[in-house]
């Protein structure tokens, strides 16, 4: 098996193997990637910075709920200005829409107004950050499909 020779390593100044010889000077694999002028580039510029995924697509079937969805919040909460869970630190004025059910069937009642309550942004942040599942429940603030949507 042919042994690759260590040389000094311009960036690091340890003997390692050299991976680029650039302008003179020498550089291991890592020290390549910090040095390299084309990363630098890079990292100086903030457009480089922002990830270049793109956003998930909404499906057309999506787009259409949404849009559905928000027209019916808007009624939603002119007919309920009132929070529906006077959690404490209540607010007294409903802001959000609840999804009262949740599981793997919640998206079905994704639309069904019966299945929402009128809350404040506080206890909005309450049910789902603090709650437990059974107190949720018990308050009438959660509903599943695994007990049969009582």
């Amino acid at each position: 098996m042919i042994k690759t020779k260590l040389k000094k390593c311009s960036g690091c100044g340890k003997d390692k193997p050299i991976w680029k010889n650039h302008n003179g000077e020498k550089y291991c694999k890592t020290c390549w990637q910090i040095h390299n002028p084309k990363n630098k580039e890079k990292k100086d510029n903030p457009i480089h910075n922002i990830k270049s995924s793109k956003p998930k697509q909404k499906s057309k079937k999506r787009q259409t709920e949404d849009l559905v969805y928000s027209q019916l919040r808007k009624v939603f909460l002119t007919k309920n200005p009132g929070c529906e869970a006077r959690l404490k630190g209540c607010t007294h004025k409903s802001t959000d829409v609840h999804h009262t059910f949740w599981g793997a069937d919640r998206g079905s009642t994704y639309l069904e107004v019966n299945t929402w309550k009128a809350v404040c942004r506080t206890c909005h942040g309450v049910i789902h950050d603090q709650l437990s599942a059974e107190k949720s429940i018990a308050l009438g603030l959660k509903n599943s499909y695994r007990d049969g949507g009582k």
